[in-house]
């Protein structure tokens, strides 16, 4: 049996909810990065949006995951006018049993984070493709170029 996303409610950047059972029926892309307006996350934040109506052809909802605030992904959306949805998972209820909640290092400091990486679900809701420490320069093509291939 493969590996299913767990089930998750979580607010988005309008403070609506989005849950795992809206998600069927769909391809889903759930990306998750550290922080919101930060370059790196920045970069892959735009280069999702940029993508969109192709994600959209593919059927496939494109939902970017961090611990920030709803207030925070707002801001963050509003501040680069991105056209995806980014959830809010304060408590990691989606982060932790996916396995993206790591140790890091940055400058000789451990610490506990999210590492960036992406998930690609079929319509089931089951994990078809996980790309794991995900260099952001494109990585959003490559997704968009993963979808599209399982539907061929």
């Amino acid at each position: 049996m493969s590996e299913k996303i767990p089930e998750f409610a979580l607010l988005n950047q309008d403070g609506i909810e989005i849950d795992s059972a809206s998600l069927a029926g769909k391809y889903t892309v759930l990306y998750f990065y550290p922080k919101d307006s930060t370059p790196g996350c920045t970069t892959e934040a735009l280069a999702f949006s940029a993508l969109k109506s192709g994600f959209d052809a593919a059927n496939c909802t494109v939902l970017g995951v961090s611990k920030d605030s709803v207030k925070s992904h707002k801001n963050f959306c509003t501040k680069q006018n991105l056209s995806i949805s980014l959830l809010s998972d304060v408590e990691g209820s989606l982060i932790e049993p996916l396995g993206v909640w790591q140790m890091k290092k940055n400058y000789g400091k451990e610490y506990m984070g999210i590492v960036r990486t992406t998930i690609l679900a079929n319509p089931a809701g089951e994990i078809i493709k996980r790309w794991d420490s995900v260099k952001v320069a494109g990585h959003a093509e490559a997704v968009l170029e993963a979808v599209q291939a399982v539907q061929s």
